[in-house]
């Protein structure tokens, strides 16, 4: 068989389901290629994370006999069969990424948080789904997508596997700052980390006990690898969120405003994330009502 495949959200970060067809039918012995407009194909897989907002599908496939489209950018649909999902991805599609193994050691999360589509793909516990072994095969870096890993029962053993890789590890989806406790940190000050995230989506939930709890147990002392995700335009004010990214950056750790539905943010969240999130001004304008835009918006 012929099989194209097509990364809909485009190719700045690689599509796991796409490197796993791409593994599994290269095994049975069928031709892999990304999909193009003048071949003729058996089967074209489509696949996108992201919804309409930040990735739209506008290519209509009409040069294959069947066109398979999935991924959460799509809704709900079925998973993967077990022989594509448990198959150490083709990384090589993806040359750009090569030294990067990507993967879930866990899938599910707890939280049902009402932005967060996680606990109703993934059910509401965190569960053990592989070990690192199924997605590295050495590289240098790993970039884990697990939705809350430290929920997981075996989260402690998953982290001895990550310890004991010496790879450098990005925890990319956020660790959850609540679930920290001085004996999973014993593991993680052995884990390598290229940057570990937290988030605080919650304005009305007081964390701060939590990130010091961190503060206190971390070997981390770079502040850059110290990251927090800061949700906003979902039912948070201005000062809300003021006050979160001001709060974090006093204790030691590296805000990173994210929009809900950015479309339709206000002109003052927009300029708030481009003063936090490119680090040159948010270090060198310490106050958000000393930045330009925002000057010229209060007018």
């Amino acid at each position: 068989m012929k099989i194209g495949l097509f990364d809909v959200d485009s190719h700045h970060f690689p599509n796991l389901c796409l490197m796993k067809l791409a593994a599994y039918h290269k095994a049975q012995g069928d031709q892999v290629a990304w999909w193009e407009p003048s071949g003729r194909y058996d089967m074209v897989y489509k696949s996108r994370v992201f919804t309409d907002t930040y990735s739209k599908d506008t290519v209509a496939i009409s040069n294959a006999e069947q066109v398979v489209q999935g991924g959460t950018g799509y809704g709900p649909g079925p998973d993967l069969p077990e022989a594509v999902e448990h198959i150490c991805p083709d990384y090589s599609i993806y040359p750009q990424f090569s030294g990067t193994a990507y993967g879930f050691l866990t899938r599910g999360c707890p939280r049902q948080c009402p932005f967060c589509i996680v606990s109703g793909k993934e059910g509401r516990r965190s569960r053990h789904v592989a070990d690192l072994s199924e997605f590295w095969k050495g590289q240098k870096e790993i970039k884990l997508l697990d939705p809350n890993l430290l929920a997981c029962p075996d989260h402690e053993r998953l982290l001895v596997q990550l310890a004991e890789s010496r790879a450098l590890v990005d925890f990319t989806q956020g660790l959850d700052i609540r679930l920290i406790t001085p004996d999973n940190m014993a593991l993680l000050n052995k884990v390598r980390t290229k940057a570990v995230h937290f988030a605080w989506d919650n304005p009305n939930e007081d964390l701060t006990g939590h990130f010091q709890r961190f503060l206190d147990l971390t070997t981390i002392k770079n502040f850059r690898k110290r990251k927090v995700y800061v949700l906003t335009n979902f039912g948070s004010t201005h000062q809300q969120d003021l006050y979160r990214v001001n709060t974090l950056r006093a204790m030691g750790f590296d805000p990173y405003v994210m929009i809900y539905e950015r479309p339709t943010a206000p002109p003052i969240t927009r300029h708030l994330q481009r003063w936090v999130n490119c680090k040159q001004i948010f270090h060198t304008v310490p106050h958000f009502a000393d930045y330009l835009p925002a000057r010229k918006e209060a007018r």
